[in-house]
């Protein structure tokens, strides 16, 4: 098994880090009049998620990182929101929604199983 020295080794962090680059590219598509509201929402919420995987890891407290690890799970749901409505208006492509939500739905499953992980190993100490 192999030992986890920074929050770049974890499979989730680099998951979420490809989902926002993935985000942004959609974003960039946007009509230059929805940049402002709906692309600055899309970008804010997909960066969240690999940001707070990053900052939890780096609290050094197992609260702390769950905590965190909530919060990026959170904008999960924001994210999938927003494409839902993009999709909705006609402004994000049903297929790149389809693949982007797919996407966030994955990494938020792996971040229920690190949570559950950190929650069992805090508990045998």
């Amino acid at each position: 098994m192999q030992t986890i020295k920074s929050f770049r080794d974890l499979l989730v962090w680099q998951k979420s880090m490809d989902l926002a680059e993935s985000c942004y590219r959609v974003a960039q598509r946007l009509p230059q009049r929805e940049q402002m509201v709906m692309g600055y929402q899309l970008r804010k919420s997909s960066v969240s998620l690999p940001s707070n995987i990053a900052e939890g890891f780096c609290r050094h407290s197992t609260a702390f990182y769950i905590q965190h690890l909530w919060t990026a799970h959170a904008s999960g749901g924001e994210l999938e929101t927003q494409l839902e409505l993009g999709t909705r208006l006609d402004l994000v492509k049903p297929h790149d929604a389809e693949i982007l939500v797919a996407d966030a739905q994955e990494v938020g499953r792996m971040i229920n199983g690190l949570v559950r992980s950190l929650e069992r190993a805090s508990s045998t100490r």
